[in-house]
């Protein structure tokens, strides 16, 4: 991993300010660990920190994070700096420890969920999503029942899921075999997936006759759309690239 310095990213989000851009996302396959690799060690809390101050930038994401290195200190500059967004992505693409351990996530289940509490304690309203593979190599019946209690007892806003698949040159792909099949991987996706609308609905209905600050960035069904701080969709009458408060 190599991490571009603070002021060349924020070299860069300055010229897209000065385009026009309202909201910037900070993109990496771990972006926790940014900064790791400096010396002395900087991390995403210094970035957030020093994008905060742009004039002319309203929002600020980050994606994909890690549970291993979300830090408290990056948790709490969420919650400090007001252009961050109330929004984490945290994949922790299965709920059973053997599994985990299979897949070398570096944590257990009990240590994701502990990382769960702690973003919910420390940001009023946070909005949590997360990555979920279904059939992973070995997976029985009863490991990815483990995946659903993590899915029952978070009750995230959004859930990737996909069907695990070999990638080739993995550590994986050489060890373990593809043994689960595709049909009952099929089967698990549709549980997984019935249990997350149901999880949508009874968040979504929440927000009813709620006023919300949107950011409208496109056209649909004959109406702006927008998305809320924690990236829920909004259709509304308004000109594109305006920030609005609704109901």
């Amino acid at each position: 991993e190599v991490s571009r310095t603070v002021s060349d990213v924020i070299h860069e989000v300055g010229l897209l300010v000065q385009r026009g851009v309202k909201e910037v996302t900070f993109l990496g396959q771990n972006v926790d660990s940014y900064g790791h690799d400096f010396s002395p060690p900087q991390d995403l809390a210094d970035l957030l920190s020093s994008s905060e101050q742009i004039d002319g930038l309203e929002r600020i994401r980050f994606l994909t994070s890690h549970p291993s290195d979300m830090s408290s200190r990056i948790i709490e500059a969420i919650r400090e700096l007001p252009k961050v967004c109330e929004l984490v992505n945290l994949p922790f693409q299965a709920g059973d420890d053997e599994v985990l351990e299979r897949m070398r996530r570096g944590y257990s289940q009990a240590e994701y969920l502990e990382k769960i509490a702690e973003l919910r304690e420390t940001i009023p309203g946070v909005a949590l999503t997360t990555d979920l593979i279904v059939g992973f190599s070995g997976e029985t019946e009863a490991q990815f029942e483990h995946s659903m209690d993590v899915l029952r007892a978070v009750k995230f806003d959004k859930v990737h899921s996909a069907a695990y698949s070999v990638r080739p040159g993995t550590i994986a792909s050489r060890q373990y075999p593809d043994d689960v099949t595709i049909d009952e991987k099929k089967r698990r996706l549709r549980v997984v997936e019935a249990l997350q609308d149901e999880v949508q609905s009874e968040i979504n209905s929440q927000l009813v006759g709620q006023r919300v600050e949107i950011m409208i960035d496109g056209h649909s069904r004959g109406s702006h759309t927008g998305r809320t701080r924690t990236d829920k969709l909004v259709y509304v009458a308004r000109l594109s690239g305006e920030i609005a408060d609704v109901n």
